[in-house]
């Protein structure tokens, strides 16, 4: 599908379908008004049969007087329109012309007032947002309405939407174009995270993952290099080898470099400060000897989200040729039952030197990460955030809304927050004291891998903090919102849309 940003007028716009607004109590946006009064009051004939709350649609047919097929009445709610109203309007519509038999649609939404929620130190309460946040979201949202996984069913598939253009009718101005080239490439990363984290852990394998990283390097000349077991023996990673040792698929670790400021020079050296992405990859868990419950588990092939996620952000940044550094680190491999399974009670010595007490083999997210956040460490970053799929605990928190932010450092805690609400891909910050090093004591060992269950999801990122004490350092643990379970199964695709935003506001671009 193509996106473009034109200037249009809506009762004059030949296109197979107009998109306007209404607001409860009958009120038409304005480019609603311009459609009713060329129609001679066929729109307001029409909204007995709409009542205008937020995502409800009436499709209307050949009006007199206006040049479109079509026109697609949306609800937008009340006036006072909040960016989850907007967000659902644009995502009712989106699937609302799926049904359509128009080659090219108008979103004329795109100009609305969206009152902003985010923020207040960067947007001001009550501060409405910029044209080019409407521009994004209508976007990603489209995107996300149109996204399908039916690439592994035989039967027919279900007829594909029609719809190839979106117009978004707005002046073409720079920033929104920029603002569109951004959306785009987000949505092309997100694609890329959820198919990823759909495919089932007999396709999706670590050398899967690597091969992934191998198509994304050729496409945009990115540098790579792909660690084997004997690279990981050598180097002495044996928190993440023994995650790996009892499966039979080996275990990569995937370091994916983009160099925004060195575009045609691939090892030129970096100007910009470099951001360093760790992505928990196990394409499946199942606990290893300490065996999950079976109800359920077939959804532990998303716990490779982490490492989707980063693909996805390098794939969105060089699509877009964002002048930022990016190096992405993915530990992949299987967590499995089986004779040489790491057992409860075993002690590892990781890539820092630092000794853990396994106690629980399910625990083996952080196990992988922090041999992974220690590998980082050695390109000098300025800042490194790790993305995982890591605890249940997070999810008892805060359910499947928000994801758990854990930092080392204040200021990037704010800005990953920052980033979060521009993205509408939230966070909420979690504490991450010293006192609760205290669970984490083994009498074997210098640290456990488990801190029992009060606070699960902040023990674990506590874990994590022990290897990055000489680091800017945040934790995003998506266990809550990588995927979705029930009628509406599969990946979300998050959090690729914040980490995009991060990378971009962290060198200037908000």
């Amino acid at each position: 599908m193509e996106f473009s940003i034109k200037t249009l007028s809506p009762e004059t716009a030949k296109t197979g379908c107009v998109v306007v607004g209404v607001h409860q109590g009958g009120e038409l946006t304005a480019a609603a008004r311009r459609v009713d009064q060329a129609s001679k009051g066929a729109l307001k004939k029409a909204l007995r049969d709409l009542s205008g709350k937020t995502g409800s649609t009436l499709l209307l047919h050949s009006l007199p007087g206006v040049a479109a097929e079509r026109v697609l009445l949306v609800g937008l709610g009340d006036k006072s329109t909040a960016e989850p109203a907007y967000r659902d309007a644009v995502r009712a519509a989106a699937n609302a012309l799926k049904e359509v038999d128009a080659k090219d649609a108008a979103l004329f939404l795109v100009d609305m007032k969206v009152n902003g929620a985010g923020d207040m130190k960067v947007n001001g309460a009550g501060a409405s947002r910029p044209l080019s946040w409407n521009v994004r979201h209508a976007v990603l949202g489209v995107r996300d309405a149109f996204y399908r996984f039916d690439q592994l069913k035989t039967q027919k598939k279900a007829q594909e939407p029609k719809l190839q253009e979106f117009i978004l009718p707005l002046s073409p101005k720079a920033e929104l174009q920029n603002a569109l080239q951004e959306a785009v490439a987000t949505a092309d990363g997100v694609a890329l995270a959820r198919t990823l984290g759909n495919l089932p852990a007999n396709i999706c394998t670590p050398a899967y993952l690597a091969d992934e990283a191998k198509k994304l390097a050729r496409e945009f000349k990115l540098e790579l290099e792909v660690l084997e077991r004997k690279d990981m023996e050598k180097l002495g990673m044996g928190a993440l080898l023994s995650v790996a040792r009892a499966s039979h698929q080996p275990p990569k670790l995937i370091v994916l470099q983009y160099k925004g400021n060195s575009q045609k020079k691939p090892r030129a050296p970096l100007r910009a400060p470099l951001l360093a992405l760790v992505g928990k990859g196990i394409t499946f868990d199942t606990g290893g000897i300490s065996l999950k419950p079976a109800g359920e588990m077939d959804e532990m092939k998303f716990d490779m989200s982490g490492a989707g996620s980063v693909l996805g952000t390098i794939r969105a940044l060089a699509g877009m040729r964002a002048p930022v550094n990016v190096v992405g680190v993915i530990p992949a491999c299987e967590n499995m039952p089986g004779g040489h399974a790491s057992k409860p009670g075993d002690v590892v010595t990781t890539l820092s030197g630092q000794t853990v007490e396994i106690l629980n083999t399910d625990a083996e997210g952080r196990l992988i990460l922090c041999d992974a956040l220690s590998y980082a460490e050695r390109f000098k970053p300025d800042v490194v955030l790790d993305i995982a799929t890591l605890t249940g605990a997070i999810v008892v928190a805060l359910g499947h809304v928000a994801t758990g932010l854990f930092a080392n450092d204040q200021k990037l805690a704010d800005e990953v927050r920052a980033a979060g609400d521009d993205a509408f891909d939230r966070v909420w910050q979690m504490p991450l004291w010293e006192d609760y090093q205290e669970q984490l004591r083994s009498n074997f060992a210098d640290m456990a891998n488990i801190g029992g269950r009060p606070a699960g999801s902040v023990t674990a990122a506590s874990f994590l903090a022990r290897f990055t004490r000489k680091l800017r350092w945040a934790h995003l643990d998506i266990a809550g919102t990588a995927w979705k379970s029930g009628r509406d199964k599969g990946s979300t695709g998050r959090p690729v849309p914040l980490l995009v935003r991060f990378a971009l506001r962290h060198v200037g671009r908000k």
